[in-house]
């Protein structure tokens, strides 16, 4: 069986490679340069998803495709119109390559998604469902939302099995962005205002996603089917900087300051949404993804943070000598 991996140089999709190539699975890794961390897989370069290009060379003699390219959520989008660069990538391109996929024999379509299709946060003792009605509120999860009804529409015309995974936020070595950020922040020593937060919110290691992409591959009961996935363990805010603290074994310095106060800062400084990120609940319950594939997390979240941060550690170890040695 061959498998493509859109996105294969990125975070997920490079995981997902590595994964496939340990199952002794042919994998075929689409990117738009060569990556250099998806070990024996066969290289093809991408087109880009925001404009029409042909996935011939891709798509060729293939039977699964797991699709984790994509115009990804930024904190502070430039674009001066948002929602139409996300539709360009996450939608019209998404749905051009499955069109392409279905002409060239493929048989199943994994779709990286996002929790956001579901929305931006809980209510308290509620959760987020995998079958739903989504409610997303941002052009990330609006984009998202709109491939996966169009991927749905063709899979009933053609017979193409889809799949579709809405992650939460991903986390594992190597990580950017916000969590790159936070460990940066507890390294540092850095007094941080969220001593008091009781949210609760899901998280997904990256060994936890890509296990579940890859049985999504192949799984029977998986074709046609939403899941979502998490580490199965819900933390608040002040909860997971503690445990990343131990991890890196700088302890979290946390000042208890109250939510409202947080969320009204972030208003007062043009960061409404940070202020929302931090102290609201976020929660999905993974009880179909069980009990459909019989699929549990491979790792515990202790075990991936220490994971993720001896990561941090050693290369942030290594800058440090690079910069010693050229000073």
């Amino acid at each position: 069986m061959l498998t493509v991996v859109t996105g294969a140089s990125g975070f997920v999709g490079s995981a997902v490679c590595r994964e496939l190539l340990r199952r002794n699975t042919h994998v075929r890794a689409a990117a738009r340069r060569r990556p250099d961390n998806v070990g024996n897989a066969e290289w093809v370069s991408s087109p880009d998803l925001a404009v029409s290009e042909d996935w011939t060379e891709v798509l060729r003699g293939s039977d699964v495709i797991v699709h984790a390219a994509a115009r990804v959520h930024v904190m502070r989008d430039k674009s001066a119109d948002p929602l139409e660069a996300f539709r360009r990538a996450n939608t019209e391109g998404t749905l051009e390559l499955a069109r392409q996929a279905v002409t060239a024999g493929v048989s199943r379509f994994v779709f990286v998604s996002s929790i956001k299709v579901n929305g931006e946060q809980t209510e308290p003792g509620r959760v987020f469902e995998a079958d739903e009605t989504p409610r997303p509120t941002d052009p990330y999860g609006i984009s998202k939302l709109e491939a996966e009804a169009g991927l749905r529409r063709l899979a009933a015309r053609t017979g193409l099995e889809l799949v579709i995974v809405r992650p939460p936020l991903v986390y594992g070595p190597r990580v950017q962005a916000n969590f790159l950020g936070m460990m940066r922040w507890l390294v540092r020593g850095v007094p941080l205002p969220l001593g008091a937060v009781s949210n609760r919110r899901s998280l997904v290691a990256l060994d936890n996603l890509v296990d579940l992409l890859c049985i999504c591959c192949v799984h029977p009961d998986a074709a046609n089917q939403t899941f979502l996935v998490s580490d199965g363990e819900d933390v608040s805010t002040t909860e997971l900087l503690r445990k990343l603290g131990r991890a890196l074994e700088h302890p979290a310095r946390l000042v208890p300051v109250p939510p409202m106060m947080l969320e009204v800062a972030g208003a007062l400084v043009g960061r409404r949404d940070l202020g929302q990120r931090l102290c609201a609940s976020l929660q999905v319950d993974i009880g179909k993804t069980r009990s459909m594939l019989g699929w549990e997390p491979v790792v515990t979240m202790e075990k991936a943070l220490k994971e993720t941060a001896r990561q941090f550690l050693a290369d942030s170890n290594r800058c440090s000598g690079y910069r010693s040695a050229g000073s």
